[in-house]
């Protein structure tokens, strides 16, 4: 399977994103499809063996649209503000085109106009029509598009606009020649008739009102879509590397991995390396949200789009410009902007068939008006009515612009939310299982304890640790950092191998020893001890060969406090929080009181955290999984959502639907909040969109005239429906005034 990104041009509307949508899920071979509407872009999950691009931009263009790859240009946002430039000055000018024609169309009736209508009675309408016609011409894009997308047979958004203004435009014309034939034939009756009933001000409204409130919206998309620009501004373009003792600027896609590169005081770090010298604080807000300057000294690792505070410093390039910290953050952003939440599934079925119905629902409401007042005037304005306030844009933008910005605002605090399913899901997480090592506590224990029986202390570590540093547990770096301090050597191990949950084994000097857990050992040894240093919450390491234990080592692992906080945090959203842990009851009891957790689930192994998880998931809860390691990669895939510690492992955060930058359990609870506060705007937004079509479509078809004589007029219609979008657009704008201290 293989997953291509694609430039979509020409969609106005939900309707065209669900168009496009549709055509391009019917080729064979082809797993998944997300089109977005806010970012004009397509990504697609195929089977490149089955299908290929071609026939997927082909099939684009089949409905009416314009497909090609997705390119990533610095230069895009310039083209962008250049197109933006040129609507401006369009809209402008339709502006002040329609100014004055309502001027020419109102005149009469203010009695301020400059033409003798009764000597000249169609002279007005022919210059309304000339003011109109360049109206038409700055906005005839609506045309194009509107009428290409009704001729085959997927009419959206534009084709509502075209069909309604092309509608007032014809009558218009209609009424101008009546006029001129009752002035040729001096018939006073047929110019009053008409005089009144030029069209011709409610098509320059309506295309001019629907382009203002186009670019309204488009203005508060954008706000929504810089997100991701924001992240690219954090990367500097060049960057100053060493080379041959001399300092040479390039540019950051240059830079090679091993590449020395110079970041002085203040500006910010072009690329994740190492220290290779120097000493600075570094900022590192934009990927974390910690706001505390970091410490960094020489071996210590530094990101891609981090602030040097105050000191000079060399680093080591580790990867290239397309592969670091910051890109991936950009990538993941970028992905989450264009997937869907599944509450918007309803909202594109429906846009799908939405201007169909409304442009039958136009020409029902014209046949029963002509049936009923006989009035061909009054039913036109009613067909053209509904056409132009019907809104399908509120329905598509309703889910996709809270989603980027709840994925932003998230990014701020240091979560990164991979798409809009595992956004959804997390407001709806009344379970949270916890790893204990390296989620709840720091996952770095100290050795606290050295307890030998047949050999020196010094003699029974340095067997430890000759096995522990061929291994990555946390519980082995910290053995081996011991035997560093103390400046131990190691011996030579064969055959090492890796006891999945239990410890490790080797042979060294022809001796086979064993490191592990109780759970490992199958002789004789110190209960008494061992169970007084599992009571004071230390986990022991047996040392044993197969004839005898040779020893123990506790070590002992501290609870993060802001683990304890976020447990508080957790308990005030109403979720039960469970521990689920390979240690041992004693130590895992011990851990869980300290920090209050409602469960404690011990001595599991990995392959039954998964199973673990799936029980509580078959009793009915909704579950959230949170680790760091190997042995949390499955159950974080089997949880409803699972969320990685940024500081773990790459395959548990591959496994994770949200990953934190940092390993600090409260932003969990954060990123819950979030969801709780997008989902409760998304909601809004449907429910508005649904109840702006479901309410004013009616009135626009005269559902009241009947009863109070109350009808909308085509300019009003097209305000409305302007309106409608921005205001969807705004109220996801929201959303970034969440505060994290609002749980």
């Amino acid at each position: 399977m293989i997953r291509k990104k694609f430039s979509v041009e020409g969609m106005t509307c939900s309707s065209c994103s669900a168009h496009v949508e549709h055509d391009v899920k019917k080729l064979e071979g082809i797993y998944k499809v997300e089109v977005s509407l806010m970012t004009n872009t397509m990504i697609v999950e195929y089977d490149e063996k089955i299908t290929d691009e071609k026939q997927i931009i082909k099939a684009v263009a089949e409905g009416g649209y314009k497909a090609s790859l997705y390119e990533k240009n610095r230069f895009i946002n310039q083209k962008n503000k250049q197109n933006e430039k040129r609507k401006f000055r369009k809209l402008i000018a339709s502006i002040i085109l329609m100014v004055i024609l309502m001027y020419f169309s109102m005149s009469d009736m203010l009695g301020i106009s400059f033409i003798d209508s009764n000597k000249y009675p169609y002279l007005s309408a022919i210059i309304q029509l000339i003011i109109l016609i360049p109206i038409i011409v700055l906005n005839f894009n609506y045309f194009i598009n509107g009428f290409k997308r009704l001729f085959k047979f997927s009419p959206n958004m534009d084709s509502l606009i075209a069909i309604g203004s092309t509608a007032s435009l014809l009558y218009g014309i209609f009424a101008l020649v009546m006029l001129i034939v009752g002035s040729i034939k001096q018939n006073d009756a047929l110019i009053h008739n008409y005089h009144m009933k030029l069209y011709f001000e409610s098509a320059g409204m309506i295309l001019t009102l629907v382009s203002l409130g186009k670019y309204f919206e488009n203005r508060s998309k954008r706000k929504t879509t810089q997100a991701i620009s924001k992240l690219l501004d954090l990367t500097p373009k060049t960057a100053l590397i060493l080379k041959d003792g001399k300092e040479l600027e390039i540019s950051v896609d240059d830079i090679k991995v091993d590449d020395i590169v110079l970041v002085k005081p203040g500006t910010n770090i072009p690329i994740d390396g190492i220290v290779i010298e120097g000493i600075t604080s570094v900022d590192e807000a934009a990927l974390t949200g910690e706001a505390i300057p970091i410490l960094k000294e020489v071996g210590s690792t530094v990101q891609s789009g981090t602030i040097n505070l105050n000191g000079i410093i060399k680093i080591k390039a580790t990867c290239e410009s397309n592969d670091t910290t910051l890109q991936k953050i950009i990538d993941l952003v970028d992905v989450a902007s264009n997937s869907k939440a599944p509450i918007a599934k309803m909202a594109d079925k429906i846009s799908l068939y939405f201007v169909p119905i409304v442009i039958g629902i136009s020409i029902a409401s014209f046949i029963v008006w002509m049936i009923v007042k006989k009035d061909f005037e009054f039913s036109l304005s009613i067909a053209i009515s509904v056409l132009v306030i019907s809104c399908p844009c509120a329905l598509g933008l309703a889910t996709p612009v809270a989603i980027m910005v709840g994925t932003y605002k998230g990014v701020n605090y240091g979560i990164l939310i991979k798409s809009g399913e595992s956004l959804e899901t997390l407001h709806k997480v009344n379970t949270i299982v916890l790893d204990k090592t390296g989620t709840i506590t720091y996952g770095k224990p100290n050795v606290s304890d050295i307890i030998s029986y047949q050999m020196p202390e010094e003699e029974l570590l340095k067997i430890a640790y000759s096995l522990e540093k061929n291994s990555e547990h946390p519980l082995s770096y910290s053995i081996t950092k011991k035997a560093e301090e103390m400046k131990l050597s190691s011996y030579e191990v064969q055959n090492f191998e890796n006891i999945l949950g239990k410890g490790i084994k080797g042979i060294i000097k022809q001796t086979l020893y064993f490191c592990g857990n109780v759970n490992l050992l199958n002789l004789p040894y110190d209960e008494k001890t061992y169970l007084k240093l599992v009571k004071e919450g230390k986990t022991v390491i047996f040392v044993f060969n197969n004839e005898e234990v040779l020893g123990m080592i506790a070590l002992k692992d501290e609870v993060k406090e802001s683990s304890i906080k976020a447990i508080k945090m957790f308990k005030k959203l109403g979720i039960k929080t469970i521990m689920l842990t390979g240690d041992n009851e004693q130590v895992a009891s011990i851990i869980g009181k300290e920090c209050a957790i409602d469960q404690v689930i011990a001595s599991v192994m990995p392959e039954g955290k998964a199973m673990v998880v799936d029980e509580i998931k078959k009793s009915g809860k909704t579950v959230a999984m949170v680790g760091d390691g190997i042995n949390d990669s499955v159950a974080l895939t089997m949880a409803d959502v699972g969320i990685a510690m940024g500081q773990g492992t790459d395959i548990a955060i591959e496994s994770a639907g949200v990953v934190l930058m940092r390993d600090d359990l409260t932003t969990v609870a954060t990123a819950i909040s979030l969801s709780k506060k997008v989902i409760s705007n998304i909601k809004m937004n449907l429910f508005w969109a649904f109840f702006y079509n479901s309410l004013f479509i009616p009135l626009a078809a005269g559902v009241l005239y009947p009863f109070f004589g109350i009808t909308l007029s085509p300019m009003i219609c097209a305000l409305a429906m302007s309106l409608s979008s921005v205001c969807v657009v705004l109220n996801a704008l929201r959303i970034n005034n969440f505060k994290k201290e609002e749980i």
